[in-house]
């Protein structure tokens, strides 16, 4: 009776699966061929009936390109405020993640729209692509409702863009729609959407006739409407594949054709694969190749030749495995099950031999495969084209010699013991100490020494113990079946036990392997700098496989077109060519490859969750890499390179975190300064007021007006420090209230009187500009910072201008001087920095950077540039909301 428990490791990670799945919101997509094929008025339509049943839907984005239709059912829904955002002299109006995550709170269980998920967000956005949006809504719970084109898959983008000559950009993973809950298609026949083009219901007149003649041709639209119900049909495929794991399904459904090649170690077995490989291209299916390991061992040769046609399988285009089980035909109907594989392809010869009464792999696998078809194809028999015989090897061995001595002399020993037990033991009993001994001699020294005690046990049980004893003869024609029996039994119990034990020599060297493979990763989890990851690749690569090796690697700080080295601790020396060639590539390449195979290393990229990371060079001195061991060596350089890239991100938090202590330690140096300066300049400033206030000379008075100057002039610098000290510690809420733009300047003109004495002044605040809300106090500060600066560098008349843009305020400060320093205009509004490090200007170069932290915490922007006639300016853009109504009661 067969096992058909659960795995309790798969529950528990089944257990887990659904309770993330509970936990984050939902994702619905609706997904077509192209635009225009109604995917936006599907998905509002859909909204619009949820909606309708009591659910609360918000319209997050949603895109009607102009169609009267889209817009008139999107019109029914509330929608969430976009927020602003400039980019390039234009306002952008994107999506406002922060206030969908507000609602989601507010009103728990709702559905948002967010239309176009491939689309990517403006700069100054939380994150660059609106899918990456939806993710963030799902972990807060937000079931998320979104369309997508097939043309926007990252899998797909190239076939697409050599199907219609139109490369599409805004691409998103394919894991994405993959882990989608529900896709729904959404179709409409070419000549349909080429009849709606035309009759303008998907792009504008002019948009729609540049679109028919290059995008929107007919033999585009079948392509991808083909491709979007393909990907789509993978996505159940592999949806129900799951079910069926998850469910323990044993039947095969042939819901979809799909076939199983069998891969033996005879010769010519490659037609197999060759013919599964035509028969799936003509019908279009998937299919895999698979070979199973027994306890029958293979010899170099055909395990070789096993390699070369998995290889060849895998060139097709099939997925490979290669499984361990005691028979070949269960294993095979296994896993055509696991995988809902319907037609098995296996090679059939003429004049097999086979043990009598053993039936052959097709007429096992007819017995077991139930509904699967099994299809043979002819094999040349082995006479036609079998290379020469190799000599047998392994007979004559000295671990094989040592085994049949060890077989003459376990039997001579068993009939020694026989015969002083003859008295109390009857010849029949004797002969199970024969088959006793068959078992102690598979188990230790293999199959042939088993056989040869099974032969030499019959023949001394006849020879001493079978009357007439001492002699060959037969006395009683009944011994006959006896020795039949015995020697029999003897031969399978032989065959069995060495099959045991080789299967337990198997499970040990996989045993050894993964300890191998575990203290490498513990080693390399401990691992601190790249050279310690080559030295421990190369001491583990040493022992398992006796080969050197070596890593070569980039500098880790260099992102452009990387030039490899080889790190220290190297055992050989690597073609750094090839290296190159495989880390540029990103494929294996040198020896036992089909890239530059004379190079005497195999070249291993090292593949890292974000980029490439290096390159692994083993020396292979000439030999064939078994499947299994090219299986260890991709998981060694796996391991290597996520250590690689485990460094790497250490090095970049260590200098970010040196960053940061250095800025807060400036920053409290520059409290401590200023606080400590403050007291004394404002003690000084009253000194001067005090001393205008006696009788003073000419002279006298010139020297208390410089001082109060200076100390003022010194106050000013030393608020700044503290002003910046504060705003970088996050110290500065904001007091925000709506106030009239005029105030604030009229404010800051009124705190300059002294130093504004004597210019020109052109002010124009045009009277209906609106309500902002900002903290009147703070930006009174940057208006100062900046009619400071234009007095100082300016000659002749200083300009304050207002006016509306879109959705914000912009607000220029001009003067007539010489400009800022071309191409550093960003650059002055880091902290210290001046436009002429030299100048005899007094300042420490703090103003514009507190004006751009203040202005930045009003969700604005500000940036300078030269004026064209002459001067400088230097613009605000302030967001506007809307202004609360007054009661006017």
């Amino acid at each position: 009776m067969s096992d058909a428990r659960p795995d309790p490791d798969a529950l528990l990670a089944q257990l887990r699966r659904d309770e993330d799945r509970a936990r984050r919101g939902r994702l619905k997509i609706f997904f077509g061929a192209n635009a225009g094929v109604g995917k936006t008025f599907a998905m509002l339509a859909a909204a619009q009936a949820v909606h309708e049943q009591g659910r609360a839907v918000r319209v997050g984005v949603v895109e009607t390109h102009g169609r009267a239709d889209t817009e008139a059912i999107a019109r029914d829904l509330q929608r969430l405020p976009l927020r602003d955002l400039a980019h390039k002299g234009q306002i952008l109006r994107e999506f406002d993640l922060d206030a969908a995550l507000a609602w989601a709170t507010a009103e728990p269980g709702g559905v948002l729209l967010l239309d176009e998920l491939a689309h990517s967000n403006a700069p100054g956005s939380r994150h660059a692509k609106r899918w990456q949006d939806a993710a963030e809504l799902r972990e807060a719970g937000v079931e998320v409702w979104t369309t997508l084109n097939v043309q926007h898959l990252e899998s797909l983008n190239d076939v697409v863009g050599g199907i219609t000559g139109i490369r599409v950009w805004e691409t998103l993973p394919d894991k994405v729609f993959d882990e989608a809950d529900e896709v729904v298609v959404v179709d409409l026949p070419p000549d349909e959407l080429l009849q709606r083009l035309k009759a303008g219901k998907v792009y504008l007149p002019a948009q729609a006739e540049r679109a028919a003649k290059n995008f929107f041709r007919k033999g585009n639209l079948l392509a991808l409407r083909e491709l979007a119900l393909r990907r789509t049909a993978d996505r159940v495929d592999d949806q129900m594949q799951a079910y069926r794991r998850e469910n323990g399904a044993g039947a095969v459904w042939a819901n979809r054709e799909s076939l199983l090649a069998c891969v033996g170690p005879v010769v010519n077995s490659d037609k197999v694969v060759r013919s599964a490989a035509r028969l799936a291209q003509q019908l279009d299916l998937d299919w895999h190749a698979v070979h199973v390991e027994t306890a029958r061992p293979l010899s170099d040769a055909a395990r070789q030749r096993v390699q070369r046609t998995l290889a060849l399988a895998q060139r097709l285009g099939a997925r490979t495995a290669t499984l361990s089980a005691p028979e070949v035909a269960p294993a095979l109907v296994g896993y055509a099950r696991e995988h809902n594989l319907a037609r098995l392809v296996i090679g059939r010869r003429e004049h097999a031999w086979r043990w009598p009464g053993r039936p052959s792999l097709a007429e096992a696998l007819n017995r077991q495969a139930g509904a699967m078809d099994v299809l043979q194809v002819a094999l040349p028999a082995a006479r036609e084209r079998e290379p020469p015989a190799e000599p047998v090897r392994g007979l004559l061995t000295p671990q094989s010699l040592r085994g049949y001595a060890a077989a003459a002399g376990g039997v001579l020993l068993t009939t020694a013991l026989s015969l002083l037990l003859l008295r109390v033991m009857a010849p029949t009993n004797i002969a199970m100490l024969y088959l006793l001994n068959v078992v102690g001699v598979a188990l230790r020294w293999g199959r042939a020494p088993a056989a040869l005690t099974a032969l030499l046990g019959v023949a001394a049980f006849d020879f001493v113990f079978v009357e007439p004893r001492w002699s060959f003869a037969v006395g009683d024609a009944q011994y006959l079946v006896t020795f039949a029996v015995l020697l029999l039994v003897g031969l399978v119990i032989g065959q069995l036990a060495a099959g045991l034990q080789a299967q337990a020599l198997a499970a040990r060297e996989r045993e050894r392997r993964v300890r191998g493979l575990y203290a490498m990763s513990r080693d390399l989890g401990a691992a601190l700098v790249p050279v310690q990851v080559a030295e421990i690749a190369a001491r583990f690569l040493r022992a398992e496989f006796g080969v050197g090796s070596a890593v070569l690697a980039p500098p880790l700080a260099d992102a452009g077109h990387e030039v490899l080295a080889v790190l220290p601790g190297a055992s050989v020396e690597p073609d750094l060519g090839v290296a190159q060639w495989a880390f540029d590539h990103a494929q294996p390449a040198g020896q036992g490859t089909d890239t530059l195979p004379s190079s005497p290393c195999l070249m291993l990229p090292l593949t890292a969750p974000m980029r490439l990371r290096g390159v692994l060079a083993v020396a292979g001195r000439g030999r064939r890499w078994l499947a299994d061991e090219r299986e260890l060596l991709d998981t060694c350089a796996a391991l290597i390179a996520i250590s690689l890239e485990r460094i790497h991100y250490i090095e970049v938090a260590q200098q970010s975190t040196l960053q940061i202590e250095g800025e807060r330690l400036r920053n409290s140096v520059l409290t401590a300064v200023s606080h400590d300066l403050r007291t004394p300049l404002a003690v000084l400033v009253g000194l001067a007021d005090a001393l205008k206030l006696t009788p003073l000379t000419g002279p006298q008075t010139e020297v208390a007006d410089a001082m109060r100057r200076s100390a003022q002039r010194m106050s000013a610098l030393v608020g700044n420090l503290l002003d910046m000290a504060r705003l970088q510690a996050g110290g500065a809420p904001l007091n925000r209230q709506w106030l009239p733009l005029q105030e604030v300047v009229g404010s800051a003109l009124a705190s300059l009187d002294e130093v504004l004495a004597g210019r020109a002044l052109a002010v124009a605040l045009p009277a209906e500009l609106p309500l902002v809300a900002l903290d009147a106090v703070l930006m009174e500060r940057v208006l100062v910072n900046l009619l400071e600066n234009a007095a100082k560098y300016g000659c002749g008349a200083i300009g304050i201008a207002a006016r509306t843009v879109g959705r914000h305020i912009e607000i220029d400060v001009t003067d007539d001087g010489i400009g800022f320093p071309p191409g550093r205009e960003e650059q002055l509004f880091d902290k210290f920095e001046r436009g002429d490090r030299e100048s005899a200007t007094p300042g420490v170069g703090l103003g514009l950077a507190i004006c751009k932290a203040i202005v930045q915490a009003h969700g604005g922007r500000i940036s300078a540039h030269n004026v064209a006639a002459g001067g400088a300016c230097v613009r605000i853009a302030l967001p506007l909301g809307t202004p609360p109504k007054e009661n006017l009661e």
